[in-house]
């Protein structure tokens, strides 16, 4: 009656020990370390700087506690975790001087960060600790402002040329095109103003749906003020808020933060936390950068080739950058196209030769431009040179085979897939849709962490240990049974948030303690259910599996309405709020299981042996008519 099959057995045993294997990591803390990444999407930290940070370290007089090269990450990240924040910041300073001499081009990012100390055999498990939040591991907080007028100003601008294009395409004659803040005007002269007018409304009808038009009068000339239909300029800022933030992804990833919360807040701003970031000014220079595009014409003449090969001075006219082997490029200084005439990027291969390529798709000006230049240039070589924080780099410098139309252009030459896919999203989302401020800053030191996760725990602990004193004094044995599939509901829920890798914030250590009164109270329904069975004078083992049995409806119903209301808040919350319901949500799913399938098998381990039971201990059970029975054994 009271017996579990070993399968059972296996299933608690096996969930057990994934459970301290997956809450284990969180035990172990964090260490100082000092992260090396690359400045730019085309470099790479390998081997090789790998060996000149140790080398740099050892000038230094610095022991590193361990060295670890992560190849997963774009471009690769190098960390070097030591045992105190002062070797943390002298090896930072070595480093910066070893990998980057010269301040003004900076080649790679050096932050402070701090790494987590759970052993190698640990993560060769994929066990990882939970993400703490910013209020409880520190770090910094900014609130950013995205100047939408910036946005809606500078799509004007490309619908202007966009505009000015098709209209002498189509040969239609007016009296110029001029942008004046977000309005486009045309001015058009003459007797055939009024039909020049009607070819123009048919033109914007056809090929541009998003602008409206307004017609008037100024000293006897048509004027057409032409501006973005309400909808269309709201997609602009959407798509102007989506695409920072994805460039602010993009940056952030160079700092190495484990989790960090990038999100919008209102129509205009974006939020950004950092947790586990010690160094501000780099978290600060890294969001403010700026990635720029521009195609160039290499200089093809002699002095070019001499300046090329190093046995020669740059001519006045050319300048000189690197490509991503290092190799010198000599590019001239007229810009035929710059990234503002780019409108998407993607990865993809050559038809004919199944070579990684990136596919770029240009705008009317930029494809009428470069159709132009191709032309006139077949047998040369162009340039595309990408720019961050004002240093220059070739991404590829192909030779132009024929004229190009059609505004899509193709890169290819000695690229991976994957250095095709990075390339790609850094020319798309490389640089910032709009211009950004930063008007809030606030930063949260470790120590305040410290302090808020010593109080948290201390609250989770004293309530566990309050909630068990009470069971072990009121239910006797089962009310220890039940403190004991308290604490098993703790174990397996640290190990699902450290699984999933989810953030735990304050909120999230408020819903923890909750969780320990509500997965109690299903033990409560359970002994109470026990002790009912018992006051009706059946037997202890009936009184066990009816009380089980009973009680499991009355469970399944109270969680399944809280858990409802837990995925309300956690589909309609944000920040603190969502922290909390998954907590919450995750708390009662393992709830449902410690409390009464574990809970369940330890009292038949206990209890279900026994074939002449003729008590159990769950305290003082008091008949109807005041007499006791259910004694303590």
């Amino acid at each position: 009656m009271n017996r579990y099959p070993l399968w059972k057995y296996a299933i608690i045993v096996i969930a057990l020990l994934v459970g301290a294997i997956y809450t284990a990591p969180n035990f172990f803390g964090e260490a100082p370390a000092v992260q090396v990444s690359p400045a730019r999407a085309t470099q790479k930290v390998d081997s090789a700087v790998q060996a000149r940070v140790e080398d740099a370290l050892k000038q230094a007089g610095l022991s590193p506690l361990a060295v670890q090269l992560d190849g997963s990450a774009p471009g690769g990240t190098l960390r070097v975790r030591f045992d105190s924040t002062d070797a943390q910041l002298r090896a930072k300073d070595a480093i910066s001087r070893a990998l980057n001499p010269d301040p003004a081009a900076s080649g790679y990012i050096v932050a402070l960060n701090l790494i987590s100390n759970t052993p190698g055999w640990l993560s060769a498990l994929r066990a990882a600790p939970m993400y703490l939040g910013l209020d409880l591991r520190g770090g910094v907080h900014f609130m950013l402002q995205v100047d939408m007028q910036a946005a809606l100003t500078k799509k004007a601008e490309s619908l202007a040329g966009d505009l000015r294009t098709t209209l002498r395409e189509k040969s239609i004659r007016h009296g110029g095109i001029a942008r004046n803040g977000e309005t486009i005007e045309i001015r058009l002269r003459g007797g055939d103003a009024a039909a020049t007018a009607e070819a123009i409304r048919r033109v914007l009808l056809e090929q541009f749906a998003d602008l409206q038009l307004v017609e008037g009068n100024e000293g006897g000339d048509i004027k057409l003020s032409l501006s973005l239909k309400q909808a269309a300029a709201r997609l602009v800022q959407e798509q102007a808020l989506k695409q920072n933030i994805t460039t602010l992804h993009n940056r952030i990833n160079e700092l190495g933060v484990a989790e960090p919360v990038i999100q919008q807040q209102g129509l205009d701003r974006i939020v950004v936390q950092l947790p586990g970031v010690q160094d501000t000014a780099k978290a600060k220079d890294i969001l403010g950068r700026t990635a720029t595009l521009e195609l160039r014409m290499v200089d093809e003449s002699t002095e070019g080739r001499a300046a090329e090969l190093g046995t020669g001075a740059v001519p006045f006219t050319s300048e000189r950058y690197l490509d991503r082997d290092g190799r010198a490029v000599i590019v001239k200084k007229q810009v035929v196209l710059t990234g503002e005439n780019l409108t998407d990027a993607q990865p993809g291969f050559d038809s004919q030769t199944q070579e990684p390529t990136v596919n770029l798709t240009l705008d009317a000006k930029g494809a009428r431009v470069f159709r132009d230049v191709t032309r006139e240039s077949v047998g040369k070589r162009m340039a595309i040179i990408l720019f961050e924080k004002g240093v220059g780099e070739v991404v590829t410098a192909p030779v132009i085979r024929s004229e190009i139309g059609g505004g899509r252009v193709q890169i290819s030459g000695r690229m991976s897939t994957t250095e095709a896919a990075d390339t790609a999203l850094l020319l798309r989302a490389g640089s910032l849709a709009a211009p950004m401020e930063i008007i809030e800053e606030r930063t949260i030191g470790p120590s305040l962490g410290a302090d808020n996760i010593e109080k948290g725990f201390a609250s989770v602990t004293w309530g566990f240990v309050a909630v068990a004193l009470f069971m072990g004094v009121y239910y006797m044995l089962f009310g220890v049974f039940s403190a004991v599939a308290l604490a098993v509901n703790l174990l397996l829920l640290v190990a699902v948030l450290s699984m999933l890798q989810a953030t735990l914030t304050l909120p999230g250590m408020a819903a923890m303690a909750l969780v320990l009164g509500m997965a109690i109270d299903a033990n409560v329904l359970i002994n109470e259910r026990v002790r009912e069975e018992l006051r009706n004078g059946a037997s202890p083992q009936a009184a066990i599996a009816t009380g089980y049995d009973r009680a499991w409806a009355t469970i399944l119903d109270s969680n399944v309405t809280t858990l409802i209301a837990g995925l309300a808040l956690l589909a309609f919350g944000t920040g603190p709020v969502r922290g909390f319901a998954v907590v919450h949500c995750l708390g009662i799913v393992t709830s449902m299981f410690s409390a009464v399938f574990f809970s369940r098998g330890l009292v038949n381990l206990w209890y279900g042996s026994r074939k002449k039971l003729k008590s159990v201990s769950i305290g003082t059970v008091w008949r109807p008519d005041g007499q006791a029975t259910g004694k303590t054994e």
